[in-house]
């Protein structure tokens, strides 16, 4: 458990974006260390951090997380994709959700996608921010993304000061290739 280089880039337009997130509500999925939460968090959102249920060890990351950051308040929830749960039926409309580096392993994609999907029917108009790291040109997210009949814009990194090697006095991303995508239903209202 470590901050990968995709949570600082996300976090990079987390802060870009820091003066429209007071009062949001924001999720974030496979959140571990919970850097863009966190910052979220920090910057006046209402966050509710997540991470697998079948993980416990990644949960109680959440909460330390939390506490070292003086964030005892924030919910921590387990998820895991593509899984009905009470804990997923119960979570509140978001405005954004949150996903860095979740688009790993292409075999989660469609587990990953169900549960936004089923998120994104709670408030048809809420955002998903993610930041990927490019590892395969095997692999396709937005074709998959048609499928669920969503769209995704990708956001350049030099248009919020994240196409550095070096982010905030951070070693990450590196020489990583991470890329900013702001994924959403394909049409405006259902």
């Amino acid at each position: 458990m470590y901050v990968w280089p995709c949570a600082v880039v996300l976090a990079q337009y987390l802060w870009f974006h820091r003066r429209s997130l007071p009062g949001k509500a924001i999720l974030e999925i496979g959140a571990g260390v919970s850097l863009p939460g966190i910052l979220a968090a920090k910057c006046g959102a209402e966050v509710i951090l997540s991470d697998s249920s079948e993980l416990p060890h990644c949960l109680e990351v959440c909460r330390q997380s939390c506490q070292m950051n003086n964030l005892p308040q924030l919910q921590v929830v387990g998820l895991t994709w593509g899984h009905v749960s009470w804990d997923l039926l119960a979570l509140p409309p978001q405005d954004i959700i949150l996903a860095s580096d979740v688009f790993f392993e292409p075999e989660d994609f469609e587990d990953i996608l169900t549960t936004i999907y089923f998120l994104m029917h709670k408030n048809p108009k809420v955002q998903l921010w993610s930041t990927y790291q490019v590892r395969s040109a095997d692999w396709s997210l937005e074709a998959l993304l048609y499928k669920w009949d969503m769209k995704c814009v990708h956001i350049p990194l030099e248009s919020f000061d994240a196409d550095k090697e070096d982010i905030a006095e951070s070693a990450l991303p590196g020489r990583h290739t991470v890329e900013m995508l702001v994924i959403s239903f394909a049409k405006d209202t259902l």
